[in-house]
């Protein structure tokens, strides 16, 4: 994977104190003309997008608004306790395809949720979480502000409530998958903040779901709830070793790093002997295919054999994209 040099988030240790610390060293020593003085910023680098051609009867001028609400509501919240730096943001997709107008300031939507995270030495951006989630509904009035308080996450109204708290929990899902990159389990207080929202989540038996474990097998309920699943505590490893030992390698040391990105492929692989077709492994594939098949399409010819074997067990779905790109 040979691709343009630029500098990305680092990885350190687990302690907050000390992570900084050698965050701001390692900023100092790649961007002396900086002369490190500080520039904090939120953890966000959300961009908003809204699609409306079905609603009928209601002003552009209510969508537009929307989407600068949500922007600021993801980009302008603070949502951890860390330093950020402007560079450091993640980079992430909210696109909200509006599919219904109930009346009553009621909308239903289809919202698709990314995120990405650099790779170090390079200017790649390597997609980690995609995921459409296909009916959320809420309540949004024009010139009310949105509001999300974690002590009280239904709020007065749970239609209007419903709009922040699943942004929230995205969010916090985004957040996690971005920690358990840069070091190993580093996700799980914010996987534990979705949690809280899934358990105190709005309620409105007519227009709110995707909360409860018996209302699909693929919601915020179950994706939550893998995340936190002992018995998938592999998948926090995977996530390490697949970035911080093996993408964050390939400038320096490719033969290595595929090989650490095998290691975690299998560790995969048995994960899903043991839990078939978890949520978290349809989602870890569906975002990571064509990374992997362009990634082992420049690989030795045992790597390439070895990888095909693995994936196409790993993701069916995609076996004509890895047997085209590594035979």
């Amino acid at each position: 994977m040979q691709l343009p040099t630029i500098l990305s988030r680092p990885c350190f240790s687990l302690c907050t104190q000390h992570k900084f610390f050698f965050r701001w060293i390692w900023l100092c020593l790649f961007f002396p003309t900086l002369s490190c003085i500080s520039a904090t910023a939120q953890e966000l680098q959300a961009r908003v997008s809204v699609i409306h051609d079905r609603i009928k009867g209601v002003d552009d001028a209510t969508f537009q608004r929307f989407q600068a609400d949500v922007t600021s509501f993801l980009n302008d919240r603070k949502w951890t306790s860390d330093s950020y730096l402007p560079y450091e943001r993640i980079q992430c997709n909210f696109v909200f395809n509006f599919t219904q107008y109930a009346g009553d300031n009621i909308f239903s939507v289809q919202l698709t949720v990314q995120s990405s995270r650099p790779v170090y030495h390079t200017d790649y951006q390597s997609p980690v979480f995609n995921y459409l989630d296909p009916n959320v509904s809420f309540r949004y009035i024009i010139n009310q502000p949105l509001e999300f308080n974690e002590n009280r996450i239904s709020g007065n109204d749970a239609l209007q409530a419903n709009l922040t708290a699943v942004l929230a929990y995205y969010v916090y899902i985004i957040l996690g998958l971005d920690a358990d990159s840069f070091s190993p389990r580093g996700g799980i207080p914010y996987f534990q903040k979705a949690q809280q929202i899934v358990n105190n989540a709005p309620e409105d038996s007519r227009y709110i779901s995707g909360w409860k474990p018996f209302e699909g097998n693929r919601n915020r309920y179950w994706l939550v709830d893998n995340l936190l699943n002992t018995r998938l505590q592999a998948f926090h490893s995977v996530m390490y070793q697949y970035y911080r030992l093996g993408l964050d390698r390939m400038y320096d040391d490719p033969v290595n790093a595929r090989m650490s990105i095998l290691t975690s492929l299998s560790s995969l692989y048995s994960m899903n002997q043991d839990n078939p077709n978890t949520m978290i492994l349809q989602l870890f594939m569906l975002a990571k295919a064509d990374e992997l098949a362009n990634l082992f399409s420049e690989a030795p010819l045992n790597d390439k054999q070895r990888a095909l074997q693995i994936l196409a067990q790993l993701d069916p779905e995609h076996t004509a994209l890895y047997t085209r790109k590594l035979q």
